[in-house]
């Protein structure tokens, strides 16, 4: 029997290093994984740098290797993809920034760096996308919001550059920075006017807007300031049904996630409850992934918790989510007629609380898989395996090959 779908699961920033806490262990090899042990059992497990060894990759550009897209050549910035991720639909030549709400004081400092926490600004976006005029720059706007404080800015016009900085200083209690070109280049100098200008007037709507009057009543931080970084020109992706002949679905609560994939052709797949937090709902998502895969050849499965909990620096709470994670993979075990490779993005090490070029595992199994010796999926355990060491730009090619799709090389 030969596979005919492709179920690609990345467990964000699952992979760490042995933490004091956990006895030396890493937090995969101290939680309880019944799940992912017997997938590891019956599949053949490695490890993988998803871009080269040492690198630090960032999800967005580990996420574009994985999927047989080198970074080196696709990636010019995170911007456009969490633009594209946010709903903007991102046309080759655009500027794409990130984008967050937060709160200025009276002195025009910064106080808060996500405007306490705000859990929506869905019509501070309206506001501003309807109240800031860029005619006069011959830019149009696109602006919308993203989970909690999070957002997303874009620009389209002639003669706009990428190679800008950013007015968020990182660290509270200080103004937003003036947006300055990083070149000498006419189009940086003019992107740079352009965000200048969309900071200003948004800046005015926001100063009196009336959801920031009601939380000012209620003794909340105003959202009045919006930071942006990030910026990026969207490139032209070759699509991914003709680059690897499949359809495909992407699932992901991360705006970023869903934009690499909506920008590569995948379809996006809204699910209610999933937050890429720890109270994401799992289950939901595993029900879509087993909808999408009755109408699309390849599903692309991002679960996020697991990286939060890295950035933090918190073992245990790393540890006791991934036992949730494996909980909500149980429906998989019964799928024996498709492929199942199960990675992470990143490795991201409570000790250092940010990624590292450290390898992840990674599990495929599936028919036609030639089963090895490994019993357990873990950092340790997997790198036994008899995939042995991988880059990320080798995966799709070995997945492909695996459902019989691969064109020969040579005669």
């Amino acid at each position: 029997m030969t596979a005919q779908k492709i179920l690609l699961i990345v467990l964000d920033g699952i992979a760490d290093r042995p933490c004091d806490i956990l006895d030396g262990k890493t937090p995969l090899q101290a939680a309880e994984t019944p799940v992912l042990d017997r997938l590891a059992r019956e599949g053949i497990c490695g490890i993988m740098d998803t871009i080269a060894p040492g690198i630090r990759p960032g999800s967005d550009t580990a996420h574009l290797s994985l999927l047989g897209y080198p970074p080196e050549r696709y990636y010019t910035g995170r911007g456009p993809l969490e633009a594209e991720g946010c709903g903007i639909r991102m046309e080759p030549g655009m500027i794409g920034f990130r984008a967050n709400f937060a709160s200025l004081d009276k002195n025009g400092s910064i106080i808060d760096r996500r405007a306490g926490r705000i859990a929506s600004t869905g019509v501070l976006c309206d506001a501003i996308r309807e109240g800031v005029d860029l005619s006069k720059c011959g830019v149009d706007l696109f602006f919308e919001p993203g989970a909690g404080h999070r957002a997303a800015l874009a620009f389209r016009g002639e003669g706009l550059g990428a190679t800008v900085t950013s007015n968020d200083p990182k660290h509270e209690q200080l103004p937003p920075l003036p947006i300055r070109p990083m070149t000498e280049a006419g189009s940086d100098l003019h992107t740079a006017e352009v965000a200048n200008e969309f900071l200003r007037q948004s800046a005015d709507i926001l100063a009196d807007h009336p959801l920031n009057r009601q939380r000012a009543e209620d003794g909340l931080l105003p959202a009045n300031v919006v930071l942006i970084r990030g910026a990026g020109v969207m490139g032209r992706f070759e699509p991914f049904s003709e680059k690897w002949k499949m359809t495909g679905s992407v699932i992901s609560a991360a705006a970023l996630i869903s934009g690499i994939g909506s920008a590569v052709g995948l379809e996006r797949v809204n699910v209610p409850g999933i937050t890429g937090s720890a109270d994401s709902d799992l289950l939901a998502k595993i029900r879509a992934v087993e909808s999408e895969l009755e109408r699309k050849d390849f599903v692309l499965l991002n679960i996020k918790g697991a990286d939060e909990f890295g950035h933090d620096g918190k073992a245990i709470g790393k540890r006791d989510f991934i036992e949730v994670i494996d909980a909500a993979l149980t429906p998989l075990l019964s799928r024996t007629d498709m492929i199942i490779a199960i990675c992470s993005d990143h490795t991201t090490p409570c000790s250092v609380m940010d990624h590292s070029g450290d390898p992840v595992p990674i599990i495929i199994r599936g028919p036609g898989v030639r089963v090895d010796a490994v019993t357990a999926f873990d950092e340790i355990s997997s790198a036994a395996g008899g995939q042995n060491r991988i880059r990320g730009g080798d995966l799709m090619p070995i997945l492909v090959d695996l459902i019989n799709r691969s064109e020969k090389y040579g005669a």
